[in-house]
């Protein structure tokens, strides 16, 4: 897996009130920092701004948010809900 962040990835966040969610990356603003939406709490109208180093860069990508925001520039917040809720439930959590 690439060390750098890619649109639509699943991160954990390690730093911060929202610590131990897990949230997506929606987009990517310069070396060092990038946009996380989870669309529940941080839906994808008011992303989060998170250093690269606060979060968890897990080996999975959202298909499906990854596509819709190359295509559309924007993402549902369900399809953000779908995307967490199925990595976490692969997981067992």
């Amino acid at each position: 897996m690439d060390a750098r962040p890619q649109i639509g990835q699943l991160v954990k966040v390690l730093r911060g009130k929202d610590e131990d969610s897990y949230a997506i990356i929606i987009a990517i603003v310069d070396e060092r920092f990038v946009l996380i939406a989870d669309g529940n709490k941080r839906r994808f109208d008011q992303p989060k701004k998170k250093n690269v180093l606060h979060l968890e860069l897990l080996p999975a990508i959202s298909p499906e948010a990854r596509d819709s925001l190359q295509e559309t520039g924007r993402v549902t917040n369900a399809k953000l809900r779908y995307a967490i809720q199925k990595f976490a439930y692969a997981k067992g959590e």
